[in-house]
């Protein structure tokens, strides 16, 4: 269906024509007229589909003009990046309209969040914990929310934004509309639908995880980090076609090490991006994947959720990720729009059952490959690789009393003097066998 086929105003086409868009997305096109309508939604469809957009247009449709100041349009998102994106997306379709946009989050000035707000704003994409902290300064009201915008909330529970999220059901009014869009719906987000939404219709593109069709994905049992770090070498020196890949890793420190190792052989064509890395140095090293500068880009699942980040050829898992349903929004991050995408897992023995899980979610068999014989298996292994041998015990050496060599001496008697509280109170404790003082001080 064309957008032009739906309920949407002259100066949306325009926008979504000067940006090459004609064709709504089957998100998009289902979740139009039920938004409209005024219901709560549940959105479900892969990532990579336009449920950004899938939410946006009908909120601009109907979003009329106001210079009150206090926003009328919240939309909670879990990362930084993903407030600027969701930012950027709602000013490209506003082109031709008078429509205040601000984003707010944490790490960042918050007297200049607090200006941007107190100028006025009709629409504001925020992180939870920043959206707190403005509203305790009294500057941020959010009794005017016509319409919430819940995104990723499966991840804003997983980073710990559970009691942020209770706090600000608190401040919104009760009289509101509630949309949800995520690949996935974990158990807890379904107690959170309960809580907050109000006889919700679902909008199921595709079932809950389920990986978009035009990703080919293959898996390879890889046992060790520096195995690893050889066969991503080996792949990389040989397929010219991995011109933008995403690698995903389980922790910061291991984000730098691998950065360090790769760098070694692809100098400045790797990056890396996790949240010890200051906000300017993770927008650079977006950019500069996206430009091209960059071919490799390590990241930890910071920016698995929700970053549209363009013609990602390949995005390799080179460790699993903790759940399932992470490992749907990785892969995510390929094969967006029409283009096709690759997904590679390195999958050691102790992830196997986590790459069941995985398998069982998808509703989909991904068999585990051997390693090529070009790659040389290491036996170098990380001090978190090493096993413990069972029963093994760790027995601490008793201390030997030293033995009296040549060089031991006595002291003199001098030296063995100690302190026994000076001794004007020793002679009075030998002669009254207790000890006295001189009496009550004169006042």
């Amino acid at each position: 269906m064309k957008f032009s086929e739906l309920n949407i105003n002259t100066v949306l086409l325009n926008a979504l024509d000067d940006l090459g868009f004609e064709t709504a997305t089957p998100i998009q096109k289902e979740a139009f007229p039920v938004i409209m309508s005024g219901r709560d939604v549940v959105g479900i469809a892969q990532t990579g589909t336009g449920k950004t957009f899938a939410y946006i247009l009908p909120i601009l449709r109907q979003l009329k003009f106001s210079q009150q100041r206090h926003p009328r349009i919240l939309v909670l998102v879990p990362t930084r990046e993903l407030v600027e994106q969701v930012v950027g997306e709602f000013r490209k379709l506003t082109e031709y309209m008078s429509v205040r946009i601000g984003g707010v989050y944490g790490g960042t000035n918050i007297n200049t969040q607090k200006e941007l707000v107190y100028a006025g704003l009709d629409v504001l994409v925020a992180t939870p914990g920043r959206l707190i902290d403005l509203s305790l300064t009294g500057v941020l009201r959010l009794k005017n929310i016509q319409k919430l915008v819940i995104d990723e909330v499966d991840e804003m529970l997983n980073l710990g934004f559970r009691t942020q999220l209770e706090q600000i059901q608190e401040l919104l009014p009760d009289r509101r509309q509630n949309l949800m869009f995520s690949a996935t719906v974990t158990p807890d987000v379904e107690m959170l639908i309960k809580q907050w939404f109000y006889d919700p219709l679902r909008v199921e593109v595709a079932a809950t995880g389920t990986p978009l069709d035009k990703i080919f994905q293959s898996a390879y049992l890889v046992p060790n980090f520096y195995t690893k770090r050889n066969f991503l070498l080996h792949l990389l020196n040989n397929n010219a076609d991995m011109d933008k890949v995403l690698v995903f890793v389980q922790s910061k420190s291991m984000a730098d090490l691998l950065c360090d190792e790769l760098g070694k052989e692809l100098g400045d064509a790797v990056g890396v991006i996790h949240s010890n890395k200051s906000q300017n140095y993770r927008f650079r090293m977006v950019e500069e994947f996206l430009n091209g500068q960059r071919r490799v880009l390590i990241a930890t699942d910071l920016i698995a959720r929700g970053m549209d980040i363009s013609h990602v050829s390949h995005v390799i898992n080179y460790d699993m990720p903790e759940t399932a349903e992470s490992y749907i929004h990785r892969i995510g991050r390929t094969g967006r729009a029409d283009a096709e995408g690759m997904a590679l897992a390195f999958v050691e023995e102790k992830d196997e059952a986590i790459w069941s899980s995985i398998q069982k979610l998808m509703k989909k068999t991904v068999q585990l490959s051997p390693l090529p014989d070009e790659v040389k298996v290491s036996e170098r292994l990380l001090e978190s690789e090493k096993e413990v041998m069972a029963g093994m015990l760790v027995v601490k050496t008793p201390k030997v009393a030293a033995q009296r060599g040549a060089a031991y001496h006595e002291k003199k008697d001098k030296n063995k003097k100690t302190n026994q509280g000076g001794s004007y109170r020793r002679k009075l404790a030998a002669k009254y066998k207790k000890p006295k003082t001189r009496g009550q001080k004169r006042k």
